[in-house]
């Protein structure tokens, strides 16, 4: 797989978010630029890996801008941004009906975009041998059907945008079982599967991926992803980007930015950078695939 720089791409990512005036909505002059000054972000904790390094790429690109991200559950990244104290959220999914209502009545532009196509992993401990699962079985663990009680789901808290997903895309609106393991944090949950032959931990497939790994093949040697198949395949699948993007592999979700700055200020030259062709390739590092840049596919034979 190799990608392809696209100006054209990138240039019309960035007219979309730069539409608007150089003033706050109160009249006041804007504290900040789209390369300076100090914002506060809140981030869905799923992503805090690539995050880390999309700031700290941006921040040494630009000495004079300070991103302070806060790392939480999604429900609580739409709550900063309702009450105006995160001006940019990364998260799953765009705004529902009632955010979009409450934006449309204050009159607050809002910028949604899609920056890349993600997957949630499944990971089991290097000494549980079963490491494939179909959907239907997944599914059955999910909502506690599946008869097996030894098998403890773990997640990272409660109110996460993997429990959401696991609620809503797999078990499609039933609760999960009893017993659920929430460890806290996403690293918590590596940790804890790694250690409990009966735990399947529900993670972002950025935080058991290498980016050090220049194939794209290697995950976290300290827990085994498991292979997936859907019912309408006939191999598993494991999240690899390519499977990613071609929906070969079934567990995948969006990955988004939802803005709310009414001028060209810093939340705007963050957002602009993560659609560029460096903030999208740092995001392929990490093993998500960018929705940014054009990817040509060519056949390969392995000798």
């Amino acid at each position: 797989m190799k990608a392809v720089k696209t100006g054209r791409n990138i240039r019309l990512f960035c007219l979309g978010l730069l539409g608007f005036t150089g003033c706050t909505s109160s009249g006041h002059k804007a504290l900040d630029t789209l390369s300076s000054g100090t914002i506060q972000i809140s981030v869905d904790n799923s992503y805090q890996p690539l995050m880390d390094s999309e700031i700290r790429v941006f921040e040494t690109l630009h000495p004079d801008a300070h991103i302070i991200a806060h790392y939480k559950p999604e429900a609580d990244c739409f709550n900063d941004l309702v009450n105006d104290s995160a001006r940019l959220i990364i998260v799953t999914r765009g705004l529902d009906t009632a955010e979009e209502k409450y934006f449309r009545a204050i009159k607050e532009p809002i910028i949604t975009k899609i920056l890349a196509w993600d997957a949630v992993a499944l990971i089991v401990s290097p000494d549980n041998p079963d490491t494939d699962m179909t959907m239907d079985q997944v599914r059955s663990v999910m909502d506690g059907s599946s008869g097996q009680p030894g098998l403890k789901l773990v997640f990272d808290r409660r109110n996460s945008s993997l429990v959401r997903y696991a609620i809503d895309s797999i078990n499609r609106g039933k609760p999960l079982p009893p017993g659920v393991i929430t460890a806290g944090n996403c690293s918590n949950v590596v940790n804890y599967v790694a250690g409990h032959k009966n735990a399947l931990g529900v993670i972002g497939v950025s935080w058991i991926s290498d980016p050090y790994d220049s194939t794209g093949l290697s995950f976290l040697s300290k827990t085994r992803v498991v292979g997936i198949k859907a019912s309408a395949k006939v191999e598993y699948f494991k999240p690899y980007q390519a499977y990613i993007a071609l929906r070969s592999y079934p567990l995948t979700r969006a990955f988004y930015f939802v803005l709310r700055e009414p001028y060209m200020g810093l939340g705007t030259g963050f957002a602009n950078f993560l659609g560029s062709d460096k903030g999208q390739l740092i995001i392929g590092d990490f093993r998500l695939f960018p929705a940014k840049l054009n990817i040509v596919w060519k056949n390969a034979t392995l000798q």
